[in-house]
């Protein structure tokens, strides 16, 4: 499979390089590139447009995106560093790569921020024209790393991109600040040329982004153009990479985010329900990628209501709810503390509420643009009495379409509103998804009560299916419907206000043994033990399902076994866990947090769970991992091997730049 070029491009492309040199092309199995710069040079429209060209040509991939938690830090400083990973392969991955093959770096602050990441011999590819006094001052080298000698390890290219650049743009009409904004796209046909991306559709996407301004859009073509000619060109880069197609079953795929797949699952649920659905969110990192998505979406009955602060709008989500719509309500941890009073009103009315919580880094405003896992104990007990919901988690950015339609089945299922855990890491990282049909997805279809249902011809608004428990759900103004709802304590059946003590325990424990019974509706867990002989079993939740995939990936190619069991519903847990945990030596648990599902599997199961935990605002590395789980199995057999943690594939398979 051949990518498709930009004409004006190919013309370059068939030519020789200077002196009549014809480059050679070494075929790779796979790279990992960062991209790093200001927050204002482009990192992350960079990094997208490469990965949507990669996602194109087929190869498997996925992404990190790292975004500074300052809205605007001072130009050319730490605080102020965009990054962007990306991991692309000809075979399946799991992970965004522990570290870069090729870092590019458009200011010494990218520098100094990520060189610590690149490993001995990677190559570094720097704008030396950003590399001033003044720029080198405000991160603090006494002198030029480019020019001293510093960088030797590395396989360094200077390039004066900012340069290049403006001198490609001089006959745009753009000034000069004006058109050393385009370096990006300089950058970015550069490495399109390095790794024979195709080009056609970065073309379009520039005509199209920037139809209102022709000039822009000209200029943005012209200086990628120049960056893709200037690598066939130059001989600063004797060698372009190929890293061909992944195999992959066949389908329409796209490339897609967590919270691109997350809103497109809340669509998908008010389709196959029949409901419309309705968003009340106030904006909050990450989760706000959700409202925005959502809002082009009216033509499928989505209705978005940005709200004036957290608590109206899970309040606007359960009114909608209880008006007979698809309630949802969108936040991170922060949010989840304001909403805990509505949440435990949705528990008492026995209403479907989807809550979304795209965990970050806490507690308190903590690191906005970060990535953590501890929100769980708060979506398990963050409420006031004993208020059970049902938690869901994602494992994947493509998962949280399914997962969203899990927790809307339970909702709409079990009348009780649902937690749905992601994190940012999920919600801005991307990977190929495969388009399912319609006709694939779980029909959520649920029946509104639409007659009295008592022995004396009236309407009893908590009498509960027998299978279930879930009560019936009357759309107001429904004749002959009439009922109380509120947050004060509902008599069993009638719904009638009380205060009754053996009322209260009553329903209390009917509102638990309704999400304990959702249990039995959960497919059998699955466990990878592919040789069927581990002694240690590593379990996990969420976004460490790729890190500890890729990790167990590892042991196994060294020769030992281990198995792997990851979790999608957290509350209530799977009936057959506790039997499955029994059946190993050790189990070791991955997080994102202090160890929180490791002492709810320790209060629940007795079992020694073995807990490994950071809390640095990015995910594991799939190398560290892959130490502690081998650490584990020495400890438990008595025996030691080396382990080779050069890669996430079942093989090592690391990419010689």
């Amino acid at each position: 499979m051949h990518p498709a070029v930009d004409p004006a491009i190919d013309a370059a492309a068939h030519s020789s390089a200077p002196g009549g040199l014809v480059k050679s092309v070494v075929e790779l199995d796979r790279v990992v590139i960062r991209l790093a710069g200001d927050s204002g040079d482009g990192m992350q429209l960079t990094g997208g447009r490469f990965t949507s060209e990669t996602a194109s040509f087929g190869n498997d991939l996925s992404t990190l995106p790292n975004f500074p938690a300052e809205i605007r830090a001072p130009t050319g400083t730490l605080p102020g560093v965009s990054s962007f990973q990306l991991h692309f392969a000809d075979h399946d991955i799991m992970t965004p790569g522990d570290a870069p093959d090729v870092l590019v770096v458009m200011n010494p602050a990218a520098l100094k921020a990520n060189l610590v990441d690149l490993p001995g011999g990677g190559l570094l590819i720097a704008d030396s024209d950003e590399f001033t006094p003044r720029n080198l001052a405000k991160v603090g080298y006494a002198s030029n790393p480019l020019e001293d000698g510093s960088l030797d390890k590395w396989q360094l290219v200077s390039v004066p991109l900012t340069s290049m650049t403006t001198d490609a743009l001089a006959d745009s009409g753009l000034g000069k600040k004006e058109a050393e904004r385009s370096k990006n796209m300089f950058t970015l046909g550069l490495l399109s040329w390095m790794y024979h991306r195709p080009t056609e559709g970065t073309i379009r996407f520039l005509e199209r982004q920037f139809r209102r301004k022709p000039q822009i859009a000209a200029a943005n073509i012209a200086a990628f153009r120049a960056g893709f000619n200037y690598g066939e060109t130059t001989e600063a880069f004797a060698v372009s990479y190929e890293v061909k197609p992944a195999p992959m079953a066949p389908g329409r795929y796209r490339h897609i985010s967590g919270n691109q797949a997350l809103s497109y699952g809340l669509v998908a649920a008010g389709q196959r329900s029949g409901l419309p659905v309705f968003l009340g969110a106030y904006p909050i990192t990450p989760a706000s990628d959700i409202l925005h998505e959502l809002s082009k979406h009216k033509s499928f009955g989505v209705r978005t209501f940005q709200a004036e602060d957290e608590i109206a709008g899970i309040g606007a989500a359960l009114g909608a709810s209880f008006g007979g719509a698809l309630g949802v309500t969108t936040t991170s941890g922060p949010g989840v503390a304001l909403k805990a009073e509505t949440i435990g009103l949705a528990v008492m009315t026995e209403l479907p509420l989807l809550i979304v919580d795209v965990q970050r880094g806490g507690p308190s405003t903590g690191l906005p643009t970060k990535t953590e896992q501890s929100d769980l104990l708060q979506a398990l007990y963050g409420r006031n009495g004993e208020a059970p919901v049902p938690v869901i988690a994602p494992r994947s950015p493509g998962d949280c379409f399914d997962a969203t339609l899990e927790a809307a089945r339970i909702a709409l299922t079990y009348r009780t509103p649902v937690i749905l855990l992601s994190d940012g890491y999920l919600a801005n990282g991307a990977e190929p998804w495969s388009i399912p049909a319609t006709d694939e997805l779980p029909d959520l279809r649920t029946e509104f009560a639409t007659e009295p249902n008592g022995e004396d011809g009236e309407f009893l608004p908590y009498l509960r299916d027998p299978e279930t428990l879930a009560r019936p759900w009357a759309v107001p103004g429904t004749a002959g419907l009439q009922h109380r709802i509120g947050g004060l304590e509902k008599a069993d059946k009638t719904g009638n206000i009380s205060y009754d003590p053996a009322n209260h325990d009553l329903m209390t424990r009917l509102r638990q043994a309704k999400v304990d019974g959702i249990a039995a509706s959960i497919p059998a867990t699955e466990v990878d033990d592919p040789d069927g002989d581990a002694r240690v079993a590593v379990i996990g939740w969420g976004s460490t399902y790729g890190p500890i995939g890729a990790a167990c990936r590892r042991i196994r190619a060294s020769g030992r076994s281990i198995a792997q069991v990851h979790l999608r519903h957290l509350n209530p847990l799977p009936a057959d866990l506790g039997e499955i945990l029994a059946r190993y030596d050790r189990v070791v648990c991955p997080e994102m947090n202090l160890g929180q599902l490791a002492m709810v599997l320790r209060a629940k199961y007795l079992v020694d769970v073995h807990s490994h935990t950071q809390v640095r605002g990015l995910p594991f590395r799939a190398a560290e991992l892959a130490a502690v789980f081998q650490d584990v199995i020495d400890g438990t057999t008595g025996t030691a091997t080396t382990l080779d943690t050069g890669s996430d594939t079942p093989a090592q398979t690391g990419a010689a730049l």
